[in-house]
């Protein structure tokens, strides 16, 4: 079962590669995310390694030399964890283990360890736990041999930190059991979303600690968890609100991360059927993040896994009150001026041009909430009036931005 304990704090190192795929600049954006995740999880993080190559050696992952200059720094330094960004498999996790003679994580099993802290209800908890399992099961052997030393902390919380599991059955049918409760739960759930009748479903999505739960608590006057640590919320939340006169249900989703573990896309089917079903996408965006592209690209590449790329959607730039760009001093006739440059003004009117449907916002200040809200009653209203045309008296009262009419 699934324990839920603080994270205390331990000293860890974080372990990337630079590649064709993966140039010296993206491996730092994934280390700085990875930082983040390690934070987030309990750790504090005293070094980075990178390393430059072709492609990840097959059985370390990293090369000799590299590994050696790894291993001197743990000895000389206490460091209890080593956290790599890439998936490890089990007999790279097995081989670094044996060299590094620490706790060695790879990226999947960092988000996972967070998903367990962070999970609340009964059926988080279930969708948790099938997922660990499920990244368990090929690497059962290295397991084993890892849980023999009674590490704890990161990524040692779930199933069998207590009891080592050493049948492959015995994952294998808790697999299946795990899957069968969820169907039944699911089933469960989607005869709720049934029984909502009619109703317009608005489902908010973006990447991780963009500014989902306070938008949800802010428009729905709810009381949704929220902090700044990635997956602050894992739990689906429903509200029934009303703007101006129209009523709707708005779902507060889990954030989307760039290495997106499949076990968690797939175990969490119905929160992301919540989104697949949804009449309207308010795709929240944190504008102040210097890759916040990146992670556009990465929620509609996960939409798009979903089949839920087509559904209309409204685009909506967070966290304005913290925007700051890049400047580009005047004697400088090397640097290209990116996006990065764009003072919000300029970003803004390129934004605009881009997305058909979008607003600028900051939930923590509430800046531009009623514009926000005026874009978000258009759309409902919109789809209320195609789905119930004999409800025109309820909007006889408002103009198509929602205004009041005299």
């Amino acid at each position: 079962m699934i324990e839920q304990k603080k994270a205390t704090s331990e000293k860890v190192i974080l372990i990337g590669i630079i590649t064709q795929k993966q140039n010296e600049t993206k491996s730092k954006e994934f280390l700085d995310e990875l930082e983040f995740l390690t934070f987030t999880a309990g750790g504090v993080v005293t070094k980075r390694f990178v390393q430059r190559m072709e492609m990840p050696h097959a059985k370390t992952f990293l090369g000799k030399g590299k590994l050696e200059e790894v291993k001197d720094y743990i000895d000389n330094n206490n460091i209890g964890t080593a956290i790599f960004d890439d998936e490890l498999s089990g007999a790279q996790l097995r081989n670094i283990e044996t060299i590094l003679d620490c706790k060695v994580l790879d990226r999947t099993s960092l988000i996972l360890d967070i998903f367990v802290q962070r999970a609340q209800t009964s059926y988080a908890k279930t969708q948790v736990e099938l997922a660990q399992c499920r990244y368990m099961l090929p690497r059962l052997t290295r397991l084993w041999t890892h849980l023999d030393k009674q590490k704890g902390g990161i990524g040692m919380r779930g199933p069998g930190e207590t009891e080592i599991e050493t049948d492959r059955r015995i994952i294998k049918d808790k697999i299946s059991l795990l899957s069968h409760k969820l169907k039944a739960i699911d089933k469960q759930m989607g005869m709720q979303r049934k029984n909502r009748g009619g109703m317009v479903r608005v489902a908010i999505v973006g990447y991780t600690n963009v500014g989902k739960s306070t938008l949800m608590n802010l428009i729905s006057k709810s009381d949704v968890f929220a902090e700044d640590k990635l997956f602050a919320t894992l739990d689906t939340t429903v509200r029934k609100v009303v703007v101006k006169n129209i009523p709707f249900l708005l779902t507060d989703t889990v954030g989307f991360i760039r290495k997106l573990p499949t076990q968690l896309i797939e175990s969490f089917k119905s929160t992301l059927d919540e989104v697949r079903e949804a009449d309207l996408l308010l795709h929240v965006v944190d504008i102040s993040h210097p890759n916040f592209q990146d992670h556009i690209d990465s929620v509609n590449g996960i939409l798009e896994d979903i089949k839920a790329q087509d559904k209309p959607t409204i685009m909506i730039y967070n966290k304005i009150d913290v925007y700051t760009n890049e400047t580009i001093e005047s004697d400088d006739l090397i640097t290209e001026k990116t996006l990065k440059h764009f003072t919000l003004e300029e970003l803004e009117k390129h934004l605009r041009e881009k997305y058909e449907s979008n607003v600028f916002i900051s939930a923590i200040e509430n800046k531009n909430i009623e514009e926000f809200k005026s874009i978000v009653y258009k759309n409902v209203r919109n789809i209320h009036q195609v789905r119930f045309p004999y409800n025109d008296y309820l909007f006889s009262e408002y103009d198509q931005d929602g205004t009041p009419i005299d």
